[in-house]
């Protein structure tokens, strides 16, 4: 008999108790068909993270990409708010700009010359006026929601989903609101394009059972604990002194955020915020991970890293964030390789179990996490 990816019973043992617990199977990572079940659960329902405001610095700057095969663009108005819409014209569904830029006073289509002004309103579209019925009122771009936290963006494709405040629960602000995230400058971007499955990542990243392994020339050994939050985000923290954003061999820094409270001055997070954005945030700057899920074996990566605006100011910044960019550039091809090494092994054609080991709590939730959505059904 066929196995069925959307029993219940398929996963009893990855329900399990963390010491007990088995790993997702290997289709949760290339079955086509579980892949789409999560964008329509997942993806499409939740709020995902796609990068800070600041990018888009002024009236005009824009960026376009696709998420989950939509085409989305991000553009900032004349009157300095940043909105998102689908990049396609009303007419035929041209994408209306690529990539990234700056200095749009209107959006042109490619295709026919249809006209949109920065807000999404449809200005003009030649050859319409004998077109019964048609209103350039009624054929403005499709807006997507969108909604900041301290400069953070994230999208909703679900008009009726809850504010992202609630998404991200009242413990949010309480466990990371000293980082003053809207007093910090993005200052760089880096691009990877991954031949892996999105989880496959996500649990890479939120585990520190790898690193003596995968990172033994680049990072120190980490003793992390487990902080769950009560919104959809789940951290582990490090405590330890100093900065975890550089390598072992640096020692020149710089100085720690001002006004930290709590654990967030006692060492570092690495935050999951669901479906598929980590934060990693130490005591004089935050980096991110933003996943772009393209299918069940292909994953956009954006590294991101932002510092304090006093830090930036800073006349040696330039020279000292150099030691900051080594460990980023160090670290995250070594996660990158591992990666899409792992996913090679995965084969529904091989049903071997596994086992999560002791030191993988945080793979063990998120993989319920996900099963409590794709299956429509939550855990005992």
């Amino acid at each position: 008999m066929p196995l069925d990816l959307f029993d219940p019973q398929t996963y009893s043992n990855v329900r399990r108790p963390l010491l007990e617990a088995e790993p997702l199977p290997a289709h949760c990572y290339t079955e086509r068909s579980f892949f789409d079940r999560e964008v329509q659960t997942i993806f499409l329902k939740h709020w995902n993270f796609v990068g800070r405001a600041d990018m888009l610095g002024k009236p005009g700057d824009y960026m376009a990409f696709d998420f989950v095969g939509i085409p989305v663009l991000l553009l900032r108005g004349r009157d300095e708010r940043v909105r998102a819409f689908y990049n396609f014209c009303r007419h035929r569904g041209t994408p209306l700009v690529t990539g990234e830029g700056s200095g749009l006073s209107t959006l042109l289509c490619p295709y026919h010359s249809w006209v949109y002004d920065l807000t999404g309103k449809l200005m003009s579209a030649p050859g319409m006026q004998a077109a019964k019925g048609f209103r350039t009122a009624d054929y403005g771009l499709r807006p997507i929601r969108l909604e900041t936290w301290q400069g953070f963006i994230f999208l909703n494709f679900d008009d009726k989903a809850g504010p992202l405040v609630d998404y991200l629960g009242v413990d949010f602000a309480e466990e990371f609101g000293s980082y003053n995230f809207a007093d910090m400058v993005t200052v760089r971007r880096k691009e990877f394009d991954l031949a892996c499955n999105w989880k496959a990542y996500v649990e890479n990243a939120m585990e520190a059972y790898h690193v003596p392994t995968v990172h033994h020339t680049s990072l120190i050994e980490q003793k992390c604990t487990v902080i769950a939050g009560k919104g959809h985000w789940i951290a582990l923290h490090e405590e330890h002194e100093g900065t975890e954003a550089i390598l072992s061999d640096d020692t020149t820094t710089f100085p720690h955020i001002a006004g930290l409270k709590g654990r967030a001055d006692m060492g570092t997070y690495f935050n999951l915020i669901y479906p598929s954005t980590m934060f990693g945030l130490t005591r004089d700057c935050m980096w991110w991970l933003e996943l772009h899920p393209r299918g069940p074996d292909r994953t956009r990566l954006i590294v991101g890293s932002a510092f304090p605006k006093s830090t930036v100011a800073r006349a040696d910044f330039a020279e000292i964030v150099q030691r900051y960019y080594r460990r980023w550039d160090k670290s995250i091809p070594e996660d990158n390789v591992i990666s899409q090494l792992q996913h090679q092994g995965f084969s529904p054609l091989v049903p071997v179990a596994g086992r999560l080991a002791p030191d993988e709590p945080v793979v063990h939730v998120f993989n319920n996490w996900v099963l409590d959505r794709v299956l429509g059904r939550t855990a005992a």
